[in-house]
């Protein structure tokens, strides 16, 4: 055998191990594209009912949320109407029912007070911004 034939040998020996190290790389990248392939229905079949119930949530939410707007609006309506009638009320009432109650107050003053002689009241004699009491106050003058 001569070199030349010595070294084709070894080209086609290390050809052969090349071609066999792919072959095993693709074989074993097929089986992964299965696996994702399997996989990826898999993650389909589970999606689209996940999707549907999304879907038939969002609407439901929708609903409550459009039932929610209505009540909102009936009670801003309800408090309009109570404050309309307050203001009502109490322009009606108000006046009326202040007179009264201030001639309530001077009818039971003056059945209380039964000597014709003013209340008596403690005089006090402010002096540089103090208060300074009845008794006090004599003892100071003489």
């Amino acid at each position: 055998m001569s070199g030349g034939e010595v070294a084709g040998i070894l080209v086609a020996v290390f050809w052969a191990i090349l071609v066999s190290f792919l072959a095993v790389a693709l074989a074993r990248l097929a089986q992964v594209l299965k696996a994702t392939t399997k996989l990826v229905a898999e993650v389909t079949e589970q999606a689209v009912p996940l999707l549907a119930d999304a879907s038939t949530t969002v609407r439901s939410a929708r609903t409550q949320l459009d039932r929610v707007d209505a009540i909102a609006s009936d009670v801003q309506e309800v408090t309009s109407n109570a404050s309309a009638l307050s203001s009502t009320v109490a322009s009606t009432f108000g006046g009326p029912l202040v007179k009264v109650a201030a001639f309530g107050y001077g009818v039971r003053r003056a059945l209380g007070r039964t000597d014709d002689a003013p209340a008596k009241t403690t005089r006090r004699t402010v002096i540089a911004g103090r208060t300074v009491p009845a008794a006090r106050r004599r003892k100071q003058k003489g």
